[in-house]
């Protein structure tokens, strides 16, 4: 998982006789050098206090990289014995101390993402009722929150945040596999979608769009759950701008891969644009609140025109695990021997048992752009899942 940047207060007491030292204590760029400056100048902070507890209060705003992190044995069984000093932690192969460090069970804000396309169909019912026991189980906290999102040939937001069992279940049994549609119609809006014969499935959007206008501005503990074969028609973000927004938005992506019941024929294009036919998200115009949700809002595919007779094989399982390795996530096949219950199970106890890493970047840990995180443990035998790095803006 690659985490941004946040920001933390930490109150720094400073006693008056050390007022004159601000500048090699802390450095000149700070701000507390300067408040500091402004206080001596005010009348009765001159000159030394009597009392020797008198201190004056100065907050400071300090940049702190936080990183969840799972640890697993040689037999894949989570370890959660470990401390501080068990971790090895280098930013752009640079060491780095490790401030902060706690296992502990922080607010949740979790996201739903079912792939609700044809393809879908003969295993949504096993989705449906896995998922219900599934936020019962992660749930459990007045903070704990959660969002559901299908998407197939549009995005569309079925519940917003909430920490409400029932709004969620209700939410639930309104998934269902998109109609399968009769061949296109150049006159029909509805056959403009993703793919020619309407099997669209944009799972790209979901994950950006989820990512931006939901996940982002929460705080605490975040993780996206996505059902789906994995295979993208018609998005018009990209995978990599589908992974750098769960990664600017501290989120790690968990994966379940089922295999869908896809057409053999190719796929056609039946004409330019993509549309959200019926609006999709609420607001309408394009599957999002005030339309569109992406820089410019609106508009159909870009580019237009038509698709080509036939596209590359994609391979849905590569690219979900893709996305649940670069944001720290993890990736699932749901088959006979793993049921979409079971994968719940195992997702939920990872969420449970995480370790909470933090430090404070450097000068160059702080420059604009992405940095990599290379976390190690000293014990043998033992992996690191973590996010791969951050964005610092």
């Amino acid at each position: 998982m690659r985490p941004s940047l946040s920001i933390q207060s930490f109150i720094i007491q400073i006693p008056p006789w050390q007022k004159e030292t601000m500048q090699p204590l802390f450095g000149s760029k700070l701000i507390a050098y300067a408040l500091v400056v402004a206080l001596v100048a005010l009348p009765g902070f001159g000159a030394p206090q009597k009392a020797p507890d008198s201190a004056a209060t100065v907050a400071v705003d300090v940049k702190v990289v936080t990183l969840p992190v799972t640890v697993r044995d040689k037999h894949g069984q989570i370890v959660r014995d470990l401390t501080k000093d068990d971790f090895i932690l280098q930013v752009d192969s640079r060491p780095q101390t490790i401030m902060y460090f706690s296992q502990t069970n922080l607010p949740l804000t979790m996201g739903l993402l079912v792939d609700t396309s044809w393809s879908q169909r003969e295993v949504l019912d096993q989705e449906r009722n896995a998922s219900r026991s599934f936020l019962v189980q992660m749930l459990v906290q007045e903070k704990d929150k959660a969002f559901l999102i299908h998407f197939d040939r549009e995005v569309e937001l079925l519940q917003d945040l909430t920490s409400h069992h029932e709004k969620l279940e209700s939410a639930l049994d309104l998934l269902k596999t998109a109609d399968r549609e009769r061949p296109s119609d150049s006159n029909d809006s509805d056959s403009r979608s993703g793919s020619g014969h309407g099997h669209g499935t944009q799972l790209y959007d979901a994950v950006y769009l989820a990512s931006n206008e939901l996940l982002k501005k929460q705080a605490g503990r975040k993780a996206v759950v996505i059902l789906s074969d994995g295979v993208d028609r018609g998005s018009k973000s990209t995978l990599e701008s589908a992974i750098e927004s769960a990664q600017r938005a501290d989120t790690g992506v968990y994966c379940i891969y089922l295999a869908g019941q896809r057409e053999e024929r190719g796929e056609r294009g039946e004409g330019g644009g993509m549309g959200h036919p019926g609006g999709g998200w609420p607001g309408g115009g394009g599957g999002w609140p005030g339309g569109g949700g992406y820089p410019g809002g609106g508009g159909g595919r870009r580019g237009g025109g038509q698709r080509p007779s036939e596209e590359p094989r994609v391979d849905g399982k590569k690219i979900l695990q893709r996305i649940s390795k670069e944001t720290g996530g993890r990736f699932f096949e749901a088959n006979k021997k793993e049921s979409v219950g079971e994968i719940y199970t195992s997702i939920a106890e990872e969420l449970r048992t995480q370790y909470s890493l933090g430090y404070t970047p450097d000068k160059d840990g702080s420059a604009e752009g992405y940095h990599h995180v290379q976390l190690q443990v000293k014990r043998k035998d033992m992996s690191v899942q973590t996010r791969d790095g951050y964005y610092a803006d």
